[in-house]
């Protein structure tokens, strides 16, 4: 999977379409959520797309800390259906990782996880703070990495 990482500013529409499309097949329709992920909060992040063939199957979104959350963040994580049996769901999430560290200086990231995935983001490094919470009526826990 080839990894690129753009500002808001360098996605051309045709990168933003794909990823909007992108996050809406996995969390609106596959997840069945209906919720405002247009939010404003792209223009402010740093967007990690991974390619397959030209194609995107791979996606988070990166901020510095105290945007999102006091701590560094990653969010909107997601990977395509057909494309989950490779893995990479850790590529990009150790790419997500690296720019982190690589553009903020940061190694501490915190995120807002659905609860399903505690296992998937614990092998990157994450561990688990608090009680579950409802995010859009799906159980999220609050996961970091130091």
């Amino acid at each position: 999977m080839k990894i690129e990482i753009k500002g808001f500013s360098e996605l051309t529409t045709v990168e933003l379409y794909d990823v909007l499309q992108l996050r809406s097949e996995v969390f609106v329709v596959e997840q069945d959520c209906v919720y405002q992920d247009i939010d404003y909060k792209d223009q402010n992040a740093l967007h990690v797309l991974g390619y397959k063939n030209g194609t995107l199957v791979a996606y988070t979104r990166i901020f510095k800390p105290g945007y999102y959350f006091t701590e560094a963040s990653i969010g909107r994580v997601v990977v395509r259906k057909n494309e989950r049996t490779f893995k990479y769901g850790y590529v990009i999430m150790e790419a997500s990782i690296k720019a982190i560290e690589e553009q903020f200086g940061e190694s501490i990231i915190k995120i807002s996880a659905q609860e399903y995935l505690e296992q998937f983001y614990s092998n990157l490094g994450f561990s688990r703070k608090g009680t579950s919470y409802l995010e859009d009526g799906i159980p999220h826990i609050a996961m970091v990495k130091s």
